[in-house]
């Protein structure tokens, strides 16, 4: 183990998965609060989490990795600390929402296929519609929306947060 951290028990290792089957009584039926737990622990849905969870429930892993890439809230790859959504409804698409994404984009080094930064800081995403029309071109990071958004003003924000980060 020269060079890792020392191995973890794997009761260690699923004592928060553990406690969040318990709190659903580790009930098949609940299945999506679940995965949204888990995942809200971890930030995405870690395969091998997966496989645990279908056998504490005793359902199928087929079954649970079915929900998780059925409902596109669930991912399967790590995000970062802070998502960025950005909209491309019709009415951000009319309204510019492509060179935000370009701009966001060459700022945190990401592109279409790698959209998670290397040190899980920042994960951009684009949507179909966050429902804030009226405020087109609309981001949303984490749970805060902004509107009438601009290339400039987008990469600021994210320049913000990052000088957050580095005091912290």
């Amino acid at each position: 183990m020269e060079g890792n951290q020392a191995a973890v028990s794997p009761v260690k290792r699923f004592e928060k998965i553990c406690a969040i089957l318990d709190s659903y009584s580790r009930h098949p039926s609940r299945l999506i609060p679940i995965l949204q737990a888990v995942q809200e622990e971890y930030h995405y849905l870690p395969e091998e989490v997966l496989t645990f969870v279908a056998t504490s429930l005793g359902v199928p892993p087929a079954r649970v990795f079915g929900v998780a890439t059925f409902y596109a809230h669930f991912a399967l790859e790590p995000k970062g600390k802070y998502v960025i959504r950005l909209c491309d409804g019709t009415a951000c698409h009319v309204k510019l929402s492509i060179p935000i994404l370009n701009a966001l984009r060459a700022k945190l080094g990401l592109d279409e296929k790698h959209k998670t930064t290397p040190d899980l800081m920042f994960t951009l995403e684009t949507v179909a519609c966050v429902g804030a029309c009226g405020l087109a071109p609309v981001m949303v990071i984490n749970d805060d929306v902004y509107g009438l958004m601009t290339p400039e003003r987008a990469v600021r924000l994210v320049e913000e947060i990052q000088a957050r980060e580095s005091v912290a």
